[in-house]
């Protein structure tokens, strides 16, 4: 008997990639901010073909390709390389319940890179661009009985064009890692009644002790009229208000409010319903700000309390699955892993999660620092030009790009940075957004900044992590790689970050990616001298910088990531590269 999938050989795998089939890719539901009990997971196998970008679709499958693993990926089965002049080709069938069948129904996708058209039973559905945020294609008017036929067509030209791509490159180097194409995440039917709640925006005020929670309704706006919102804690009820009719709104009351913190992440539970239609969702009560501590200096503040956070900045990169995590246990893994060396915060590096993520941070008490997934360009704010730093056809080779394309960048991005702020406003780890980073694709970062502000005024924001900085945002943000870490103070109005340092290697070649290329900001050759090194670092350079008034530190990196070797884990998460109950006792010292 033919086998239909296989991981590709010869690939660096995780333990949890070694338990991926078919059967049990990413099962769990996908959207816990906004759940209802009804839905059906497209994962597993479906047929693929990849065709000439001149082809609009595939007439023909020849392959089988595991979703949500993208075509890259070991785990997809395939592992080939999408070239910028192909389109790959997918086709799915499946049948509804009958249940369902007076119901209307919507087609989710978690996250499909790039540029993504869908039919259903040869009907267009829509074309949706951009990799790393979820859409939706509503399937009602083209459904039939018995089996349906979905087509999904992506073209996905990495670093060939001026898209939002994050740290993909056609040819990786250095910190430039594997390019991702098509399906990444969860694809998944849901049925609605014609009426239907289409979002939440829930906003806590510890201050007011209330929280308010905007119902947004996709149908009949005149079934808001004496809907009600229920927020409850641990099965017992807080608080019920009814929604303003004419807003939408609801504004409740929650007295002595249990805050949501690193060490106490409590959450309440909150359920809508409007007409036929009832969702489950939850919130934390906490705030971030600014504030003084005891000598005055301007400090990152969580519940009206100075807090020094630190954490590792986390790429989101696997061997066996790339942007895909091999399953949600991996995921909360890496999280967990963290959480235990005694880290408070997490910096999300150029990537967008699945939804989940979120979720599991909001559990264990990790606030998240989420950047926003620029292409990777250079630009000076001085020049009226885009300075593209490709790296894809020759290395370091400069592409300068006005006009058209440097407008449609632009606007791409500005779209996609709403939408990144609407899809994880709700959850309660999201405390710092960040446009920029170190320059790629920046432009009127300050002004960026100050829109940010005012869109999602609950958030602080790092508007120029580590380069440009353009006096904007909430803070001074250093990234500071191979020098002493300077003892700067804090400005009058913005706390002082260090966003990123740190980077030490130790290449353990049986758990490496590439075992015969190797960079990291500093080398070592034991795990007994990369944790002295470590320590010697936090104990000798960050901590006289936390007590002259640093707020936060964000050391390089979570684990291994393709050739970079500078994490405190393999990239196969196998291996501890450092003495972690050390650790543990080290960064305990820095928030005392």
């Amino acid at each position: 008997m033919m086998t239909l999938w296989q991981p590709v050989s010869g690939n660096l795998m995780t333990r949890w990639g070694r338990e991926v089939s078919p059967e049990n890719a990413w099962l769990e539901y996908p959207r816990p901010q906004l759940a209802r009990p009804e839905w059906l997971n497209l994962n597993g196998l479906w047929d693929c073909a990849t065709v000439p970008f001149e082809v609009e679709m595939a007439h023909e499958f020849p392959e089988k390709i595991l979703v949500p693993y993208p075509i890259e990926s070991a785990l997809s089965g395939v592992g080939r390389e999408l070239q910028p002049d192909e389109r790959l080709c997918y086709r799915r069938r499946f049948s509804l319940p009958e249940a369902w069948a007076a119901k209307r129904v919507l087609l989710h996708f978690g996250a499909v890179d790039w540029q993504a058209t869908a039919w259903l039973n040869g009907n267009q559905l829509g074309v949706h661009q951009g990799g790393y945020l979820p859409f939706i294609f509503e399937l009602t008017p083209y459904l039939r009985a018995g089996e349906n036929e979905l087509l999904v067509a992506v073209w996905d030209p990495t670093d060939a064009h001026w898209q939002q791509r994050g740290k993909q490159v056609l040819e990786p180097r250095t910190i430039w890692y594997s390019r991702v194409s098509g399906i990444w995440q969860t694809v998944w039917l849901e049925p609605v009644p014609e009426t239907f709640i289409s979002g939440l925006k829930i906003t806590p005020d510890i201050d007011a002790q209330t929280v308010e929670v905007d119902v947004r309704v996709d149908g009949k706006q005149d079934l808001l009229q004496g809907v009600r919102v229920w927020v409850g804690m641990e099965g017992s009820p807080v608080a019920q208000a009814a929604v303003d009719a004419g807003t939408g709104k609801a504004s409740l009351a929650i007295p002595e409010p249990r805050l949501w913190s690193p060490d106490t992440p409590h959450l309440y539970d909150l359920v809508v319903e409007v007409g036929e239609d009832r969702v489950e969702s939850y919130f934390g009560m906490r705030k971030f700000s600014l504030g003084p501590d005891a000598q005055g200096r301007v400090r990152l503040c969580l519940n009206n309390q100075p807090l020094f956070q630190y954490g590792p900045l986390d790429q989101g990169y696997w061997p066996d699955g790339l942007y895909t995590p091999p399953s949600a246990e991996a995921m909360r893994f890496d999280l967990e892993m963290i959480k235990g060396l005694g880290c408070n915060m997490v910096r999300k590096h150029i990537k967008v999660e699945p939804a989940r993520y979120y979720y599991d941070c909001d559990r264990l008490g990790l606030i998240v620092w989420q950047d926003m997934m620029s292409g990777g360009h250079a630009v000076s704010e001085t020049t009226s030009f885009l300075t593209i730093i490709f790296g894809s056809r020759r290395r370091d080779h400069h592409y300068r790009y006005a006009g058209r394309e440097a407008a449609e960048s632009r606007a791409d991005y500005q779209r996609e940075l709403i939408e990144l702020v609407d899809h994880l406003y709700n959850f309660a780890c999201i405390g710092v957004w960040v446009p920029f980073n170190e320059g790629w694709g920046q432009f009127d970062a300050k002004a960026t900044a100050d829109w940010l502000k005012a869109y999602d005024p609950t958030r602080l924001v790092d508007h120029a992590s580590g380069w440009f900085d353009q006096g904007g945002g909430d803070f001074k943000s250093l990234h500071v790689y191979f020098k002493k870490l300077p003892l700067n103070k804090p400005e009058a109005r913005r706390a002082l970050v260090l966003s990123e340092f740190g980077g030490y290697a130790l290449n353990l070649k049986e758990h490496a990616w590439k075992p015969e290329v190797e960079f990291g900001y500093a080398k070592y050759a034991t795990v007994e001298a990369l944790t002295q090194a470590y320590l010697d670092l936090l104990d000798n350079q960050l901590r006289p910088w936390v007590e002259r008034g640093l707020s936060a530190a964000i050391y390089t990196q979570t684990t291994d990531v393709e050739i970079e070797v500078n994490g405190y884990l393999t990239y196969d998460r196998e291996v501890e590269k450092m003495d972690f109950a050390r650790l543990r006792l080290a960064h305990r010292a820095l928030y005392g």
